[in-house]
């Protein structure tokens, strides 16, 4: 099975790196290979309408050359084009902001209408879009949890020098994206004078695994998101979370006992903070997110795209 997978290749990097950049499609495609899956990566290049329609001529001439079986988009922006090149059936992934912002809902519409099959992250997704696939399900991005896993605290901290006695709280996001909120967590964590609160941005793979292991408490303060990657990995981490009440973030916690939802309202999360690291790391919640397993999404993926080409 030959699948073209399309997303937006607009980074702020010279050059594109798909684990890098994208790492939850990097480690689905890599699944995705094991299943008998080839797949080829095209990039769109631009911005806005404009900049991702003069992508269209180069898109129809690689599925007309390399004779794809489907062709596989991430994003509702990126599925609009990608449903104008009427060669191969396409199947849509609809992320989040492409359906909460009314503008780019309107795109994810027109995508969903002319797709073969649509994908959404979470169950709310599905509900706001305003025009629905004719067939879609719902498929959460996977957790590797083969790099994400447990690890004693302090060989953890020891590998990324971090001071062993101290109380560490790990941001869900780099301090500067806006949409995560980060001035809401800095004056939450301004009223702990023995904790300190990290950013993640800048490290590999491997070594957010470190952090997570090596932190006290995963805070997310996000005002959006789709089905957030940071909650499952330090879920496989075993680490406490706390979190606003975003995308699918209540049904990924379940029953988890150190888990905390909030509002936005900064007295409430800091007295959810306290509580978890009162409770501490002696939970696992590593077992609730092994349904979500990087290897079990991509047979629901696959299953997806075989029931695509049988119904072509």
């Amino acid at each position: 099975m030959k699948v073209l997978y399309v997303l937006s290749g607009n980074v702020n990097t010279e050059d594109f790196d798909l684990r890098r950049d994208r790492p939850f499609i990097f480690e689905q495609v890599e699944e995705l290979k094991s299943l008998g899956v080839e797949t080829t990566l095209f990039l769109i290049k631009g911005k806005k309408f404009r900049g991702y329609l003069k992508n269209l001529s180069r898109l129809r001439k690689t599925i007309k050359n390399n004779d794809f079986d489907l062709v596989h988009a991430h994003h509702g922006t990126t599925g609009w084009l990608t449903v104008l090149q009427r060669i191969c059936p396409v199947v849509v992934t609809f992320h989040g902001s492409d359906v909460n912002f009314f503008k780019l809902n309107l795109f994810s519409s027109f995508a969903g209408l002319f797709s073969k099959y649509g994908i959404f992250v979470t169950k709310k997704l599905h509900k706001k879009i305003l025009l629905k696939p004719r067939r879609s399900s719902i498929i959460p991005c996977g957790v590797d949890i083969k790099t994400f896993f447990p690890i004693n605290q302090e060989d953890a901290r020891q590998q990324m020098g971090l001071d062993l006695k101290k109380k560490y709280v790990l941001f869900s996001s780099s301090f500067s994206r806006p949409v995560k909120n980060y001035p809401l967590a800095k004056e939450v964590m301004d009223k702990f004078e023995d904790v300190e609160l990290l950013e993640l941005k800048g490290y590999s793979r491997e070594q957010v695994n470190l952090l997570m292991n090596a932190s006290d408490l995963l805070l997310m303060t996000s005002f959006r998101e789709g089905s957030p990657l940071a909650i499952k990995e330090a879920l496989a981490c075993n680490l406490p979370i706390v979190s606003t009440d975003i995308g699918d973030v209540k049904e990924l916690f379940g029953n988890n006992e150190n888990c905390h939802l909030t509002s936005f309202d900064a007295k409430e999360i800091e007295e959810k903070v306290k509580l978890a690291l009162t409770i501490g790391k002696n939970h696992n919640e590593r077992e609730s997110i092994l349904h979500l397993s990087n290897e079990n999404i991509a047979k629901r993926i696959f299953q997806v795209y075989t029931d695509v080409l049988n119904e072509k």
